[in-house]
């Protein structure tokens, strides 16, 4: 499937859109000479059009390079700030009180508002805790910075409570991130996105940094969570066996494209472009239960 039309939405969502992105592009500045002046750029999104429904996970997969991480990134705009760098094309997200902003040209109110509907889980557990905090500091910090919450006791009891959900011994609260394994890791991260009870989740490759095994347990939380508290995922990740498996629908990316957008089972049963079949070949006869 070539590239949607940037007024177009790709296949219907299983429910009405949260999140609405249409010719989203992002493309970085290239500098050359003694002076490094910006001479050109690179778009590393190239014209991205979907659609992600309430309560839906949609699968957003490619290789390295693709630009898949980036279009999470662009749709928080959580991006660095750097000189030259040229976003357009629009994210629309569909708020609790019945408004949808466009995310890009959001004013600091409404990005303060819709980063409290829309967290992230990182790729790398461990650099994205601060390693001198406590746990209970990490998972409680959403809720000091929005002012959800206030006094120790109460920031201790709700980090004990959502690391609990996410299944660490309430004990984990006290200890510092070093002392657990990847997998823990990620399991306290995710307990740090759920803090602010939001609506939508970008999960950038959030397995890739584990082992096998524990890739299987944190989709199996990820599930859980999701069925339990309606969320939207948008599931970035290289590996389709992953993706497989916890996805209603799956968006292929290439070179900053989408080449192919589908449901699960018509993308993994029945690929129509090249590039999605050999992201299936590669897959291991035995992917993640």
């Amino acid at each position: 499937m070539a590239q949607t039309d940037p007024d177009t939405p790709d296949p219907t969502p299983t429910s009405k859109p949260i999140l609405e992105v249409r010719d989203l592009r992002t493309s970085f500045p290239m500098r050359s000479g003694a002076l490094q002046r910006i001479t050109s750029h690179h778009d590393a999104v190239a014209g991205v059009s979907f659609d992600l429904g309430r309560g839906e996970v949609l699968g957003l997969v490619g290789e390295s390079g693709s630009g898949k991480t980036t279009v999470g990134r662009t749709i928080l705009r959580i991006l660095p700030s750097i000189t030259g760098l040229k976003i357009a094309g629009s994210v629309r997200f569909a708020m609790p009180d019945g408004r949808r902003i466009d995310v890009l040209s959001a004013d600091r109110r409404d990005l303060f508002a819709f980063r409290r509907q829309a967290q992230i889980i990182f790729q790398d557990p461990a650099g994205s805790l601060n390693p001198r905090m406590r746990v209970w500091e990490i998972v409680s910090e959403p809720l000091v910075v929005h002012g959800v919450a206030h006094g120790r006791n109460e920031l201790r009891d709700r980090a004990q409570a959502l690391l609990e959900r996410c299944g660490m011994p309430g004990s984990s609260a006290d200890l510092y991130p070093h002392e657990f394994s990847g997998g823990q890791r990620q399991r306290i991260g995710i307990a740090r996105s759920l803090a602010l009870e939001p609506s939508l989740i970008i999960c950038d490759e959030p397995t890739s940094a584990l082992d096998v095994s524990i890739q299987a347990q944190i989709i199996n939380l990820l599930a859980d969570l999701r069925t339990e508290m309606g969320l939207s995922y948008l599931f970035i990740s290289h590996d389709m066996g992953v993706i497989s498996h916890l996805c209603d629908r799956i968006a292929v990316m290439k070179d900053g494209e989408l080449v192919e957008v589908g449901r699960r089972d018509q993308v993994l049963g029945d690929p129509q472009h090249e590039y999605t079949q050999r992201l299936l070949a590669a897959v291991p006869e035995a992917p993640v239960a």
